[in-house]
């Protein structure tokens, strides 16, 4: 999916996005620049990302049965500028699916031009054409630039998350 020149959010915020970006599926030619990314967004979240990690999850990315996915945002060149992971999920209450994005990270040199925008966007089309009812994700409450944009696009709900460990 290109985005145009400009976007216009759930509120009507104009958000800037170029129209050279593309956001399609990952394939598997895309390793090294999606390792590079996926490395970034480890560090970014202070996450110690070994080679081991990082190939069982690109298996992950592409095995038999796979129930994650991944997009990645490019530019005119084919470039790869930004990344993406989702899952499907089943809203028994209300009685449809939705796609959680798992994963979100734009490569640093490429940060507020619209990538990440492009990114959510094409989920919630895709979310649209299959008939689900929410995209949903979570960030660090102290990821500010993030949160800026995610609050343009998507509504900040009431609910807190909860880790239970179990090893």
């Amino acid at each position: 999916m290109s985005t145009e020149d400009e976007t216009t959010s759930g509120e009507g915020v104009a958000v800037a996005a170029p129209a050279a970006i593309t956001v399609r599926p990952l394939e598997q030619g895309d390793f090294f620049a999606w390792y590079e990314l996926f490395l970034g967004y480890a560090e970014f979240y202070d996450t110690p990302l070994q080679d081991d990690r990082a190939m069982r999850a690109w298996a992950w990315l592409h095995g038999d049965g796979a129930t994650v996915r991944g997009y990645v945002a490019v530019d005119e060149s084919g470039k790869v500028l930004g990344l993406a992971h989702i899952l499907e999920f089943t809203r028994v209450l209300e009685n449809d699916r939705g796609l959680y994005l798992e994963d979100l990270f734009v490569a640093k040199e490429h940060r507020g031009k619209g990538v990440a925008t492009a990114l959510i966007n094409h989920l919630k089309q895709e979310a649209r054409e299959r008939g689900f009812g929410v995209v949903r994700w979570i960030t660090a409450e102290d990821n500010a630039v993030a949160r800026k944009l995610y609050d343009s696009l998507a509504e900040k709900t009431p609910w807190v998350t909860y880790d239970l460990n179990v090893g």
